[in-house]
């Protein structure tokens, strides 16, 4: 399928590796011009010069962090008027409500609901004047089915959840949409410091914990960053137009609910 997005342009954040690695490959492969942002400047030139080597599309990248002033300011910069935006940002170590200060929280707000709804805003008036806009947030199934030890994630991603439901619905007629995915266990680096930080609190050693997040999903297996990244093209292409304000669960059938 012709997704309809070639030569568009594309700001992903946290795009050096796991999932939106993985999503900027996927609109790479569709012909897009993706510019990744992240924090760490050797991952990003890593991941760049593999991408292009893959597919034979340039991938610019730049050192940005999301939760600053500055570094939103740099990606816009790099990347003026993107067509497609991703929101991605690391998640907070597991612990107990009762450990954390207001700084803690003050951060986990900057990286997962304040800094993406910041871009939200710098670029969504743009995306409204020519007539075409995706936005694609990529949070969590914690918004769905909320784990104590994640409470910082379950609050912050939340959030931001909650200001896309009302916000897509008046951008929509004007051929923007914004949307949510929601993964599960994925075999990520995410994944491996969610374990080591259960580690302390469940009493099991690595193996054993990553064995039964894998084995204990309905789908017998983690899943591949590559299919967080199919969803997220299609999403972002010409023919989902349709589809907004929706949190999109990508968990192997983990949730236990019917709706």
């Amino acid at each position: 399928m012709d997704l309809g997005i070639a030569q568009r342009k594309a700001l992903v954040f946290g795009g050096s590796r796991g999932m939106g690695r993985a999503c900027a490959r996927q609109l790479a492969m569709e012909g897009v011009q993706v510019t990744i942002a992240a924090r760490t400047r050797a991952t990003l030139q890593q991941t760049a010069a593999e991408l292009l080597a893959e597919t034979r599309v340039p991938v610019a990248w730049l050192v940005a962090d999301i939760t600053t002033a500055a570094g939103r300011d740099a990606a816009l910069a790099a990347c003026p008027s993107p067509d497609i935006l991703v929101n991605n940002a690391d998640g907070r170590p597991p612990g107990d409500f009762r450990d954390w200060s207001t700084a803690d929280w003050h951060e986990a707000l900057d990286a997962m609901m304040l800094g993406p709804i910041e871009m939200i805003r710098r670029t969504v008036d743009p995306m409204i004047e020519r007539g075409f806009g995706r936005i694609v947030n990529i949070v969590s199934r914690s918004v769905k089915t909320p784990q104590a030890e994640l409470g910082l994630s379950n609050g912050a991603r939340s959030g931001l959840v909650g200001f896309v439901a009302g916000l897509a619905r008046q951008t929509v007629r004007h051929g923007v949409t914004i949307n949510n995915i929601l993964p599960g266990v994925f075999a990520t680096d995410a994944q491996r410091h969610h374990i080591e930080g259960l580690m302390k609190t469940e009493g099991k050693p690595f193996e054993q914990l990553w064995d039964e997040r894998g084995r204990n999903n309905p789908a017998g297996r983690f899943g591949r960053a590559e299919e967080v990244g199919a969803l997220c093209a299609y999403v972002c292409s010409a023919h989902a137009g349709y589809i907004t304000g929706q949190s999109l669960l990508i968990d192997g059938g983990a949730y236990p609910g019917t709706f």
